[in-house]
């Protein structure tokens, strides 16, 4: 028998009790699902998560954010988002929606008060992500950003084998260590057989104000040797800015510009494209 790779959609086991059909939202037109990724923590995807529902959200797309890391929700804050979830009879969930009109959702809309633990085992943790994905009224979108937790256990293992996931991207940091890290959660999806649409490697430098030298606080880092060596391609390395850090915590991600994300946003463009 050979070496299950958890990736259903391409089991022909019948009977299997690992075996996870795909999720489907009946009210919804979900046209690209995109996870953001590491294996490592601390190194920003809801940053970067952020970033890149902003700038498709300028270019006019309809675009939604699922904050998958059930228990260290931070997606809200950013956008300045302090809504409590609430439903229909119908079971269907309402998501929040910022001032620039994304639509979002996170287990902080579950607490009482946004600094309330959930202190949920992992099976009611992959429930609610599910729920997250199947029972919100996302309606029409054309991407649904999953901002996924560290590691490679429950939550990533659920997503990836429930959720049509159409590609995702891996965020890393300049670390040795970091990288070391995020190489489990690539090598997770190519076992898995998920679309890897590139590397993002965040906090790689700060820029003088004054003479705009780059000054790498953690050395260069290996990242661009991390995506050769498994064929990937690093799509941005983006600067620290405290001026994003202010911004973020007054929930005005919406106007930090960030050029350096802009061959994130084409190569998710690009892929639409292809599949059109």
């Amino acid at each position: 028998m050979s070496e299950c790779s958890h990736n259903c959609s391409s089991c022909g086991v019948e009977g299997c009790s690992s075996r996870i059909v795909k999720l489907k939202n009946e009210t919804s037109k979900i046209k690209h699902c995109i996870a953001v990724v590491s294996g490592k923590g601390g190194v920003g995807k809801s940053f970067v998560t952020s970033l890149i529902a902003s700038k498709l959200n300028k270019l006019g797309y309809k675009v939604g954010i699922l904050d998958g890391d059930i228990t260290g929700p931070s997606i809200l804050k950013g956008f300045g988002v302090h809504e409590r979830a609430y439903g229909d009879k119908e079971g269907h969930i309402y998501p929040a929606i910022s001032k620039s009109n994304i639509k979002m959702i996170s287990s902080n809309m579950l607490v009482e008060n946004e600094s309330d633990p959930i202190i949920w085992r992992g099976g009611l943790i992959t429930t609610l992500l599910g729920q997250f994905y199947k029972d919100v009224l996302w309606e029409e979108l054309d991407y649904l950003l999953i901002d996924m937790p560290p590691g490679t256990s429950d939550v990533t293992l659920t997503t990836f084998q429930s959720i049509p996931l159409d590609g995702i991207i891996i965020v890393t940091s300049p670390q040795d260590l970091v990288s070391l890290i995020v190489e489990k959660a690539i090598n997770m999806a190519n076992t898995m057989d998920i679309n890897i649409l590139g590397i993002v490697e965040n906090m790689s430098y700060v820029e003088c104000p004054n003479c705009k030298e780059k000054i790498y606080l953690y050395g260069e880092g290996n990242s661009k040797g991390l995506a050769k060596m498994n064929d990937l391609e690093l799509l941005a390395k983006l600067p620290i800015r405290p001026t994003n850090t202010s911004k973020i915590d007054l929930g005005e991600v919406d106007n930090i510009e960030m050029e350096e994300i802009n061959p994130v946003i084409k190569k998710i463009i690009s892929m639409e494209k292809t599949n059109d």
